[in-house]
């Protein structure tokens, strides 16, 4: 056995079974191994940054981590984009990253670089195997960051002739490495809440994010808000929000800073459910960076590494609401004037939300477009939602990726703007290679809108012909039909509310991947 094959069978036996692949020359007995030992589902991405992406969706999905195969340092580099945003969202990745032979680094070859610098600041845990005896030990150490609660960036650098070079003593099968168990929450901070909102309840927030956005965290939310008359809100991203018929309707807060301050400016106290202060994306001139009332007072129920629905069944335990019943939302009945009008953000949540199959996921990377989804989509079929939680743009077809191959009995919808899709089209090539049941939305405005109005934001003045040329996507206007066929996918363009529909349905019923250009 050598040091790949090593490598393999202990990420199997630690219960990592998909790798996310970009290899080159330095992982070519890692890709041997894959190919020689059963049980590894490898799938390729033409550009690493859709690998790591849908490494991203992979864990949100599956809660647990898949493995990434990249190459080299650049290799790495290229990924990092949306391993920052797996990193905010807390999402688990093992990535394995092949180095040159250690020989050969004295040699400053062209590919030669600093992989543990390029990888600390997006990883939580960066290492080296220095050894083929420490292989083993060193791929589930990995595993074992990956799998912490919360998840975790663990990146092993692995050098070729660690791989090529013969094992003596084969990896212990020590079973899959799980996730530890959450922290518990002190009876004394449930109870220091508990008086907050019995004091002040209609003064009071309770913030979610995090896992307090799943279903069985919501539910005690809404149980706490019904019996006390507290306010409950999301922060604006999420990484997998459960929400639509059925569950309670837990609003995002806004992402403009006037709309934020307006909303928690009544708030006395806000209590954090794995949620942290809320603050501005980015500075503003003569806008706070934080969006809270300078009066108002923290208090923290849960923290990531804790369970939130429990907290909130304590929470709600202590303020006898246990058999209080939330307020839920209710389906939306699908009728014909749904599908008449024009093409406008409103407009197209509201069908949406008609459309939306039961279970399905949906990642959304609509960007200006989509702002308005939150409140259209609120009362479509129970389905999760996904969000950039980074803020790099790029994430939403990588992560519809990683999200239909974590759960290949759900739909999943990609909901992208035309500016955003471009950073990682290559996407829509893995999804027609693993026939992938993703429908792909892409809102084409022509422009970087979400841009022009940030422009305005920061006070820079009136765009000129240069500034213009920088915001806009046209001359010559991107064909997202043609580039969908030349990467395998079936594609239309609607330009009405009516054609819309249509595609949504013939997508939805395909079972396979395809893309709709909506031009709006």
């Amino acid at each position: 056995m050598n040091g790949a094959e090593s490598l393999v069978h202990t990420l199997l036996d630690a219960g990592v079974d998909t790798c996310f692949a970009n290899p080159g020359t330095s992982e070519m007995h890692f890709v041997s191994a894959l190919d020689r030992i059963e049980g590894m589902r490898c799938v390729l991405g033409l550009f690493e940054g859709v690998v790591t992406g849908a490494a991203d969706g992979y864990y949100r999905m599956a809660d647990r981590p898949a493995a990434t195969l990249l190459h080299l340092g650049p290799g790495l580099a290229n990924g990092l984009a949306n391993l920052h945003n797996a990193k905010k969202a807390r999402s688990g990745i093992v990535n394995v990253v092949g180095e040159h032979a250690t020989t050969h680094l004295a040699l400053d070859a062209p590919l030669t670089s600093d992989i543990e610098g390029l990888a600390r600041p997006m990883s939580h845990w960066v290492h080296t195997v220095r050894s083929t005896d420490a292989i083993a030990n060193d791929g589930r150490e990995a595993v074992a960051q990956a799998s912490g609660r919360p998840g975790r960036i663990a990146t092993l650098a692995l050098p070729a002739d660690m791989a090529w070079s013969t094992v003596d003593t084969p990896p212990p099968g020590l079973g899959a490495v799980r996730e530890p168990e959450p922290r518990a929450v002190g009876q004394d901070t449930v109870i220091a809440a508990t008086r907050i909102l019995k004091d002040h309840g209609s003064a009071t927030m309770l913030l979610l994010g995090g896992r307090a956005v799943r279903a069985r965290a919501t539910e005690w939310a809404g149980r706490i808000a019904a019996a006390t008359g507290c306010a409950v809100m999301s922060e604006f991203y999420a990484e997998r929000i459960e929400r639509g018929a059925g569950r309670v309707a837990i609003p995002r807060l806004p992402y403009a800073v006037q709309g934020a301050v307006e909303v928690l400016s009544r708030f006395e106290h806000i209590v954090l459910v794995n949620a942290v202060e809320p603050v501005a994306f980015f500075g503003y001139p003569d806008k706070p960076g934080r969006l809270s009332s300078p009066q108002a007072k923290f208090t923290t129920l849960s923290t990531h590494a804790q369970d939130p629905a429990e907290a909130l069944r304590m929470l709600c335990e202590e303020l006898g609401a246990m058999r209080v019943q939330p307020v839920t939302c209710t389906r939306l009945v699908a009728t014909p004037q749904h599908e008449e009008g024009p093409l406008t953000p409103a407009s197209i949540g509201t069908l949406l939300a008609t459309l939306i199959p039961e279970n399905a996921i949906v990642v959304d990377e609509a960007v200006s477009t989509g702002r308005a989804f939150d409140q259209t989509t609120r009362d479509a079929a129970p389905h999760d939602w996904l969000t950039n939680m980074g803020g790099s743009i790029g994430f939403g077809l990588p992560v519809a990726v990683g999200a239909a191959i974590a759960a290949p009995d759900r739909k999943v919808i990609a909901l992208e703007g035309d500016g955003s899709a471009m950073y990682t089209l290559q996407a829509l090539w893995t999804m027609a290679r693993e026939s992938l049941d993703v429908t792909v939305v892409v809102f084409a405005n022509r422009s970087y809108q979400i841009l022009r109005g940030e422009y305005a934001q920061v006070g820079a003045g009136s765009p000129g012909q240069r500034a213009s040329d920088m915001l806009s996507l046209d001359r010559p206007a991107l064909d997202w039909v043609a580039l969908a066929a030349g990467h395998g996918l079936p594609a239309c363009r609607v330009s009405t509310l009516g054609q819309f529909a249509d595609a949504m349905r013939r997508s939805l019923s395909s079972g396979g991947p395809s893309l709709i250009e909506v031009i709006v």
